[in-house]
């Protein structure tokens, strides 16, 4: 593996773990260092929101390497406010509308689910995800952390010092691209995908708490009859923590000790900087959602420092993370696609390789279409310079990163044979083994694979991609009969092309041969060596030859690439649908 340290010019990783590791020794000398991300599993956990996870893991998995101890903090905020149903998702319907405002963990989950509870449920997706890239962390339910007087001391700190917080508030709340009346700043205008990117991260919701008749309180408890935070504190004692709230949803009102009464939370902005100061974070990235003023993480810098004695986290704002053609299979589900959508789709080191390389403020997209295939491809060429040591300092650090942790390198494919060409066999074999592995086997007839296993899991990404990703009208279909009409129209020139393919494949029945032959024909038609350098002319006659051989073996003008398209067909099946 790459030094970490060489790369530390060139290696954004290399550089923030220089940065927590000095904040850390500064801050708290001897003791673990703690990163952290927050989730809300308010829904369907994305691949934007995958960044709020994948920063701090590489961060900390870098630290670890150096032979420190980390903390990496996942706060699942299941204590959160459900806040609406989202769109598309199995076993929802619109009678979930009356669960708006209850904790995540008292929503009842999809039906036909087997998780007790809506956080749960999608944890669980989550949770198996960051298993299989190999993300090492420490899972805290703040369902848990409240319901057992966990923050208590906090809780009742922050009431003290209410009007302490409610000023810092106010600074933002009269400033023209603030929010008035605590309503969210303004932000640039962002597309559709943003917005639904932006769900599931740990600022599910940029509260800052209410004032009424009887003042401000940073604290909102959940209805002791309905269970919904519509509920509006209507006094509160300091020296008996004694808290009256009615509620706006069903009329309950109460009278409890916040000393003793645990159903109900802090309000985003200031639950937030208290767990830094409770936790001890040090490094923590957060969305450009957060940067603007009035937000979250720019008002909780403050109220850490005024109200809770402690320091907010170093850490970059993270940018947006697209996605590349989402095809039906996620667009019908009215959301962005999942780490479980892609980890079927491409295996768990590409997947970690697309967050290491680029930097937490530079957006990147992730291909569910036709890019995956040249993502694959790039993949592979970075792994070939890895191995011949021609590779760049930061390419290898991200490729490090990408294929192992600290504990040990993740499962790969023994055989990475290129995606395109699994994906082609797939299309065209329909998934089917004993023809999957003769086609396979015939790549390199002297290296021939010799079990489906040597593919695997790369395989099964390949096979997953096309019966999920590609519609049923771009699957390729070869001809079960001969193009009698086609063949009987082609004039010399045509029939010769097609004579010379024929000829040849007994010779060069192999991808690299076949990749010879098909681009060879047109040159020996016009007189030309088999190798000799292709003009643009001669260009145009290849395309030529190939939407017919496409026509006469898959209908279309276009298909897999020729070499694999033929391997998958088979000689003798080549020879009848060309009319040899």
């Amino acid at each position: 593996m790459a030094s970490s340290q060489s790369s530390t010019e060139t290696d954004w990783v290399s550089r923030f773990a220089d940065d927590v590791i000095a904040e850390s020794e500064r801050r708290a000398p001897g003791k673990p260092v703690v990163v952290a991300s927050g989730l809300s599993p308010s829904g369907p956990i994305h691949l934007g929101n995958l960044r709020e996870v994948m920063t701090p893991h590489l961060v900390a998995d870098e630290i670890r390497r150096r032979g420190y101890t980390v903390r990496h903090l996942i706060s699942w905020d299941d204590y959160d406010r459900y806040r609406k149903v989202p769109n598309g998702v199995e076993g929802v319907d619109d009678s979930w509308q009356e669960h708006i405002g209850k904790p995540l963990t008292s929503v009842p989950a999809p039906a036909g689910s087997a998780y007790p509870n809506w956080a749960e449920h999608f944890k669980a997706a989550m949770t198996r995800a960051l298993d299989e890239l190999g993300v090492e962390y420490d899972g805290i339910s703040q369902t848990q952390q409240y319901l057992a007087g966990t923050y208590r001391e906090q809780i009742l700190h922050a009431m003290r010092h209410r009007a302490d917080i409610d000023a810092v508030l106010d600074r933002y709340r009269t400033k023209k691209d603030g929010a008035a009346g605590g309503k969210k700043p303004q932000q640039k205008k962002v597309d559709e995908a943003e917005l639904e990117a932006a769900e599931g991260s740990g600022a599910a919701s940029e509260d800052d708490g209410s004032s009424n008749a009887a003042g401000y309180f940073p604290y909102k408890p959940y209805c002791g009859n309905c269970e919904k935070d519509l509920t509006v504190v209507t006094s509160y004692d300091d020296d008996s923590t004694e808290l009256n709230y009615t509620c706006s949803a069903c009329g309950f009102a109460e009278t409890v000790r916040l000393s003793e009464f645990n159903r109900g939370k802090l309000v985003w902005k200031v639950d937030w900087p208290m767990r830094w100061a409770y936790e001890g974070v040090i490094f923590e990235p957060s969305g450009v959602d957060h940067s603007s003023p009035g937000s979250s993480f720019v008002v909780g810098g403050q109220i850490v420092r005024e109200v809770f004695d402690g320091v907010q986290p170093i850490g970059p704002m993270y940018a947006f993370v697209g996605i590349s053609g989402m095809a039906k299979m996620s667009s019908s589900k009215g959301g962005v696609p999942t780490p479980a959508d892609a980890l079927k789709i491409m295996e768990a080191p590409l997947l970690r390789w697309l967050y290491a390389r680029r930097k937490p403020n530079q957006s990147f997209k992730i291909a569910f279409d036709q890019e995956i295939q040249r993502l694959y491809d790039e993949w592979d060429s970075l792994a070939r310079k890895v191995a011949d040591g021609t590779v760049l300092p930061a390419d290898a650090a991200a490729y490090a990163r990408a294929i192992g942790t600290a504990a040990g390198e993740l499962p790969s494919t023994p055989r990475p044979l290129p995606y395109r060409t699994l994906a082609s066999v797939a299309d065209i074999t329909a998934g089917a083994e004993d023809q999957t592995l003769r086609i396979l086997s015939e790549l390199d007839p002297e290296n021939p694979l010799t079990s489906l296993d040597e593919a695997r899991p790369r395989l099964d990404r390949a096979e997953s991609w096309i019966s999920t990703q590609v519609p049923a009208e771009a699957r390729t279909v070869v001809r079960q009969e001969p193009d009698k009409e086609l063949l009987g129209s082609l004039d010399d020139k045509g029939r010769e092309s097609l004579r010379l393919l024929l000829d040849g494949l007994e010779t060069h029945w192999s991808l690299d041969g076949l990749t010879t032959l098909v681009y060879g024909v047109p040159k020996v038609l016009e007189g030309l060596e088999p190798d000799a350098r292709p003009t643009p002319e001669l260009k145009v006659a290849q395309r030529s030859f190939f939407a017919l051989l496409y026509r006469l073996l898959v209908s279309r003008d276009t298909g897999p690439r020729l070499p694999t398209l033929l391997l998958a067909v088979g000689a003798d099946r080549v020879r009848t649908l060309l009319g040899g």
